[in-house]
């Protein structure tokens, strides 16, 4: 299968190219650089040069492929306008030849109160209440869309947690905590996502995903393995949530929230097996 994606040189889309290789799929990319494109192609995927504001580029990429998947995210004031345009793009492209797989987050859900799947009410924080819209959109429309929802990605020394706990801790020898920690973090590996991704080309049309594996860790954890990482051992700082907030911005309040999710639905209709089930280990480096 010819399989074009977005954000395929980025930290999820280097786990993705990879899986879709080992599938044996014909991988082709967007590139908005010089440096992503030679990323792009010593993972095996042909460069698509272009951004995700170039539709015109995404559009032609897309009819010529039998797949996509839009992982890329553009980072601004107009995020949900350049995520919705270029998914249009994507789909008109694409048509009804094939899946069309949009990248969603687990965040919407706000604080699950328990353990929750796909169909649990929404109640986003500020930096995600964008994305139902463009979701509903997404699916709305005709052709074979497929929403997969990833949880909090790590692995391979990178994600949020390396760039908002981690790098921190390295240069202030502390890790920031928020709160007592007794929120859950739903963590999802980034080759486990991946593959994921791989196995949603083949999903049935509409079909919604959470990209967790079922590990639902509280924060405390996290935090404590994460000192580990980042060569302070046991060096917590305590944050409220409102140092969190000025310190971190927006993005604050996602990692405050309580999120528990399963993974059901897409081992039992896809046959995904997250295999990395020892996030904690893991996250210590």
């Amino acid at each position: 299968m010819k399989v074009f994606l977005t954000g395929g040189s980025g930290y999820v889309g280097r786990s993705t190219v990879r899986a879709l290789v080992r599938h044996g799929h014909e991988v082709s990319a967007l590139a908005r650089s010089d440096a992503a494109a030679s990323v792009l192609t010593g993972l095996g995927a042909r460069p698509v040069p272009g951004g995700l504001t170039a539709t015109d580029v995404l559009r032609a990429a897309a009819a010529e492929a039998d797949g996509v998947l839009h992982l890329g995210q553009h980072y601004g004031p107009d995020t949900a306008e350049v995520d919705r345009a270029a998914a249009d793009a994507l789909q008109d492209g694409l048509g009804d030849r094939g899946t069309y797989v949009h990248t969603g987050g687990v965040w919407v859900y706000g604080d699950t109160e328990g353990v929750v799947d796909e169909d649990a009410p929404q109640r986003p924080p500020a930096i995600t209440a964008w994305r139902r819209a463009n979701e509903d959109r997404v699916l709305s429309r005709g052709g074979n869309p497929v929403l997969v929802m990833p949880g909090l990605v790590y692995g391979h020394g990178g994600g949020l947690a390396e760039t908002f706990f981690v790098a921190p801790g390295r240069e202030e020898g502390s890790v920031p905590l928020i709160g007592d920690g007794t929120n859950h973090w739903a963590l999802v590996h980034a080759d486990d996502i991946a593959e994921l991704y791989a196995l949603a080309l083949q999903a049935p049309p509409k079909s919604v995903y959470a990209g967790v594996s079922g590990q639902n860790v509280p924060l405390a954890e996290i935090v404590t393995a994460l000192t580990h990482a980042a060569g302070c051992p046991g060096q917590v700082t305590r944050l409220t949530y409102a140092e969190a907030s000025e310190r971190m911005g927006p993005i604050a309040e996602a990692f405050a929230l309580d999120q528990q999710l399963t993974p059901a639905r897409a081992q039992r209709e896809l046959g995904w097996t997250p295999r990395h089930l020892d996030a904690l280990t893991e996250l210590r480096g």
